[in-house]
């Protein structure tokens, strides 16, 4: 097996993923594409690779960081650990977008929101979050002025 040509087809196809969430409108079709093609395509090579390789590599584990080093020195288990990431990121990608469209966010906004989960995931959550909460805080504080 080319490991590296594995490992680029997979960050490619995560790459174009993400520059179509990003940058083209949110039809249904392409959402459902990144949904259900995509995502299903990187957890079918992920569930593959653990299957085929994380039981056969000696003193690999979770119970230590030794035993994790052991786990990402065989490349189709870093690989596997590379594809999670780039599946769960996507998913997370795709659930911010879906509740920013619906919240009426604009799409200047979501972008550094989007990128940032794409670069670094859990930042970009949480730029999400503190969006949310500085809109409620925001919105409380209109509300508390326009009451008084």
């Amino acid at each position: 097996m080319d490991w590296d040509a594995l490992f680029q087809a997979a960050s490619s196809s995560a790459l174009i993923a993400w520059a179509a969430l990003i940058l083209l409108p949110r039809w249904s079709v392409l959402v459902r594409t990144l949904r259900y093609g995509l995502l299903s395509a990187l957890a079918l090579l992920y569930v593959t690779l653990i299957f085929g390789y994380f039981f056969s590599i000696d003193g690999g584990g979770f119970n230590s960081i030794a035993e994790v080093r052991a786990l990402f020195a065989s490349d189709p288990v870093l690989i596997a650990g590379w594809v999670h990431y780039l599946a769960f990121d996507l998913f997370v990608g795709l659930w911010i977008a879906e509740r920013a469209d619906a919240i009426g966010f604009s799409r200047l906004l979501q972008a550094p929101i989007l990128a940032g989960t794409f670069m670094f995931g859990p930042l970009g959550l949480l730029l999400f979050h503190a969006v949310l909460a500085a809109g409620r805080a925001g919105r409380r504080a209109a509300f508390q002025g326009d009451h008084q």
